[in-house]
């Protein structure tokens, strides 16, 4: 991504005598671009649990790389090694629950574990399927792009005077991912090709992920948006100011259910109401064809009070500072997500192609690529 005019990746592997992943810390944004490298395996799990990454498809690179340095601090024994990194994989996966990309990268980790092998040889195994699945991410959130360009440019061929108007919610973009983002792929697609967009940013409380960071990445991108506050999106869907919605997903269940940012639901009722289409844009690692169904099923993070009780924000000047919203004997309650029913998705955006929530088994289990209906 650029800042400043000039490219920063979201997560890069830094070679060395011993390979070390660099960040952005994204709890500093939009007030200030500081870098963290992640060098132990508690560097991983506290990136993670505190949210300096986020994002599905990049917590699961960021725990492959988690995977990788917890082998460096592992025995030398072969069966000891083995055990103190099953013991991390499952420290790993308690950072984050309701991201499948979490799991998943890890047990792809694990997979390496099997076999007669050095631990030298293991080592060498776990760095390079981090960076292949690094690889991926970039490669699957390119495809995602250009298969939702296809809906975009639909749209903008029945509204040639006018830009399309696109919602979002929570951050998608190149922040939650290596590049290009899930939601936002198909919206920097359409910048680059010039087509005429104008996205509404939902702040997205309670960390105000769309205000600080779809805003900030945006904004860089030089793409037009305009921010609102999370109760205005069910108003502007009313009132014919939308052409479509676009959100990222977390998890997403066998049948199409699927987990977002808490808020995501809210806009999936507002658009159904109004006849908006609302579409889930994902990469094949977040579906967890483990779950039938997700409504009820997908665990529900919760998180922290102080997330909903305190907010940052830089002064007149130049301080950034974090305040109280409310007394200081107020309680809050903060799931991090929410489930979005599959009748409420009108299609979903995956690096195979597009598809309807009831296709979504043909698409990735018959091998079929289902066919664009935009």
């Amino acid at each position: 991504m650029k800042h400043n005019k000039k490219n920063h990746a979201t997560f890069e592997i830094l070679s060395g005598s011993k390979a070390r992943a660099r960040i952005i810390d994204q709890r500093k944004l939009p007030h200030s671009v500081q870098f963290k490298d992640l060098r132990r395996f508690s560097d991983a799990c506290r990136a993670i649990g505190d949210m300096e990454v986020r994002g599905a498809p990049l917590i699961g690179v960021t725990a492959a790389f988690g995977m990788y340095l917890a082998s460096l601090e592992a025995p030398s024994k072969p069966a000891a090694f083995q055990v103190f990194l099953k013991q991390s994989a499952k420290q790993l996966k308690l950072t984050r629950p309701t991201a499948v990309n979490l799991a998943w990268a890890v047990d792809k980790q694990l997979e390496m574990l099997s076999g007669d092998q050095s631990v030298l040889a293991v080592r060498k195994k776990l760095l390079a399927n981090a960076k292949r699945i690094a690889d991926d991410d970039v490669r699957y959130c390119r495809k995602m792009g250009e298969n939702g360009l296809r809906i975009i440019r639909a749209m903008a061929r029945r509204h040639p005077k006018r830009p399309v108007r696109i919602m979002t919610h929570c951050n998608a973009g190149r922040l939650a991912a290596v590049e290009w983002g899930t939601a936002t792929a198909p919206i920097y697609a359409a910048h680059r090709a010039g087509i005429k967009i104008h996205v509404w940013v939902s702040e997205t409380r309670p960390r105000n992920q769309g205000a600080s960071l779809t805003a900030w990445e945006l904004s860089e991108a030089g793409v037009p948006h305009t921010l609102v506050v999370d109760n205005a999106c069910g108003h502007l869907l009313q009132e014919g100011l939308v052409d479509l919605v676009i959100v990222g997903c977390d998890r997403m269940a066998a049948n199409g259910d699927a987990a977002n940012k808490i808020g995501t639901y809210l806009k999936a009722l507002a658009a159904a109401a109004n006849k908006v289409p609302f579409y889930v844009a994902l990469p094949s690692s977040t579906i967890d064809w483990t779950l039938p169904k997700g409504v009820g099923k997908i665990p529900i993070e919760d998180r922290g009070e102080s997330e909903v009780l305190r907010i940052a924000g830089r002064s007149q000047g130049s301080t950034v500072a974090e305040v109280h919203l409310s007394c200081r004997s107020t309680q809050a309650k903060n799931p991090g997500f929410d489930v979005t029913p599959a009748n409420l998705i009108s299609g979903i955006i995956t690096e195979r192609g597009l598809c309807k929530p009831s296709q979504l088994k043909k698409q990735f289990k018959g091998g079929k690529k289902a066919s664009a209906y935009a």
